[in-house]
């Protein structure tokens, strides 16, 4: 078992930037690759961003590509997302989950654990 707790949400006006930690407890952190997902009201759950178990490789949405950063500290046991140039259709309840096994994935329903997911909100 792995338990998540994201932190870092809230109210950020249009254009600037937010860091959403997610601090991980339970097995060994760095044997779990890991990934950002978030929920629009009214939309389906998106990936965001994963990475793999050392760090070294990582993987974006087009939508968020070249604004937003994942990496993770293994000796912190937390995993970060990074998100610059914020834009209004950033907003969502943003998730990040461990996945127990192989490679990252795109896929939410491949992941095993889940943290409870901070409010992003991106004001005009």
């Amino acid at each position: 078992q792995v338990q998540l707790v994201e932190s870092g949400g809230g109210l950020v006006q249009a254009g600037g930037s937010l860091r959403l930690p997610c601090a991980a407890s339970g097995r060994t952190f760095s044997n779990y690759p890991m990934g950002w997902f978030r929920q629009a009201p009214g939309k389906e759950r998106e990936f965001v961003a994963a990475i793999n178990r050392s760090g070294g490789n990582t993987y974006y949405a087009d939508s968020v590509k070249g604004r937003f950063t994942i990496s993770r500290d293994n000796a912190k046991n937390t995993v970060y997302l990074q998100m610059n140039s914020l834009k209004p259709r950033d907003t969502a309840v943003y998730y990040c989950a461990a996945r127990d096994r192989g490679l990252p994935s795109m896929r939410y329903n491949e992941y095993a654990y889940w943290g409870q997911g901070p409010q992003v909100t991106v004001s005009s």
